[in-house]
C-alpha cells in the first residue's frame, strides 16, 4: 500500500502537524473494516508518541479479539480539550462515539454516499475497504508494519471483500492483502478465527431461516430476525449480522435483505447483484452504503410495512435497470 495518493499524503500532514490528543471514532454498529481502520490509525499514532483514544461500543463478538485489553473505551460525552477527531469509514454524520463540534474532524472513507464535508477529507469509492485507505496514511506516516497494525487491517480488507470473494475484490486489494501477510499477519490462523461464532449465532441462524420467502418472481430473498427470537436467546450473542450474507447465496435471486425488528424501527441488511445497486436502494429509504452491501433503518416500521417499502425500493430499482416487475 504506496502512499502514492496525493490524499493520503495530505490527510497524513494533518496528523502529523497536530500537536494535541487524537479522538478515533467509527460508524455505529462497527463491523470488521470500522474496527479494522480504528485499531489500525490508533496503534500507528500512539507509536509516534501521540495520545490516542478510541471511543467504540463493543463490536460483533468474532471480532473483540482484535482489541487488547482496554483498548476500546466508552462513548465519549464531551469532545476533549484540543482534541482532532478522525472519522473512519463513516460519515461524520452517521459515526458514534464524541460529540463532533467544537474542533477540527479528519474524515477517510470509501462510502459513495459520504459528502465529505469535513475540514479535512479523504472520500474514495474505488478503494474495496477503508482499511486500504488506512494503510497508505500508516506509510505516509512513515510507521513501519508488523503484525500488531497488520492484523486488524487485513482483517477490515477481508470483511469488507467478503474474504476477497465480492465484486469489490481487485488486484489492488489483493496486492494490498499481500503486503499485510507480510507483514506479519498470520493469515490461515486469522481466516479461521474470523469464522468463529458464539453457539447462539447458530440458534438464531435457525429461526431466521425458518422466515425465508422469495419475492418479485424469486429474485429476492427475504428473512426476518424479529423480537420474539431475540428474547428466545435472552442477552447473550447472536452475531447475527452475517446472515445476510448466507441469504445472498439462493440461486437466481439478484437481492437478499435481513429485516431486524428493533422495539422502535426495523433495520435492514441489504445484498445485491446482477446489476441492481443495494445503495440505491437503501438510499431511497433513508440509509446507504456501497452498490453491492447497504442498509437502513425505518424508524416507527412494523416488519410488515417494512417489508413493503423495500420492495418497493427493489421494485424501482429494478425498472431503472431495465428489469420487468413481474410479480
Amino acid at each position: 500500500m504506496p502512499a502514492t495518493d496525493p490524499h493520503a499524503l495530505r490527510v497524513a500532514r494533518a496528523l502529523l502537524d497536530h500537536p494535541g490528543p487524537f479522538v478515533v471514532v467509527a460508524h455505529a454498529d462497527p463491523d470488521g473494516d470500522a474496527v479494522g481502520s480504528v485499531l489500525t490509525l490508533s496503534r500507528a499514532l500512539r507509536r509516534l508518541g501521540r495520545e490516542v483514544v478510541t471511543p467504540m461500543r463493543p463490536p460483533p463478538r468474532f471480532l473483540r479479539f482484535l482489541a487488547q485489553d482496554g483498548e476500546l473505551a466508552a462513548p465519549l460525552a464531551e469532545r476533549p480539550a484540543g482534541a482532532l477527531v478522525v472519522v473512519l469509514d463513516s460519515d461524520p454524520a452517521r459515526s458514534e462515539g464524541v460529540p463532533l463540534a467544537g474542533g477540527p474532524v479528519i474524515n477517510v472513507d470509501h462510502h459513495a454516499t459520504n459528502p465529505g464535508a469535513s475540514e479535512v477529507a479523504w472520500v474514495d469509492p474505488s478503494y474495496a475497504a477503508a482499511c486500504m485507505m488506512v494503510g497508505e496514511l500508516v506509510d505516509a506516516c512513515g510507521v513501519a508494519w508488523d503484525a500488531e497494525l497488520a492484523t486488524p487491517c487485513l482483517t477490515g480488507l477481508m470483511t469488507d471483500t467478503g474474504h476477497f470473494r465480492f465484486g469489490n475484490t481487485d488486484r489492488r486489494a489483493l496486492q494490498a492483502a499481500g503486503r499485510l501477510i507480510d507483514a506479519g499477519v498470520a493469515y490461515a490462523e486469522l481466516s479461521d478465527r474470523l469464522q468463529w461464532r458464539h453457539p447462539d449465532h447458530f440458534r438464531m441462524l435457525a429461526m431466521v431461516m425458518a422466515t425465508i420467502r422469495f419475492r418479485l418472481a424469486g429474485e429476492v430473498v427475504l428473512a426476518d430476525q424479529t423480537l420474539a427470537m431475540r428474547a428466545a436467546l435472552g442477552e447473550s450473542e447472536d452475531d447475527s449480522d452475517d446472515f445476510v450474507g448466507q441469504l445472498r447465496y439462493a440461486e437466481g435471486t439478484r437481492i437478499a435483505a435481513i429485516l431486524k425488528e428493533r422495539d422502535d424501527a426495523v433495520k435492514l441488511s441489504v445484498r445485491s447483484r446482477g446489476g441492481l445497486s443495494a445503495r440505491r436502494i437503501c438510499q431511497a429509504l433513508g440509509g446507504g452504503g456501497h452498490d453491492a452491501a447497504a442498509g437502513a433503518t425505518l424508524a416507527g416500521a412494523t416488519l410488515e410495512e417494512a417489508e413493503a417499502r423495500l420492495l418497493a425500493a427493489v421494485a424501482t430499482e429494478r425498472a431503472s435497470a431495465g428489469t420487468a416487475d413481474d410479480g
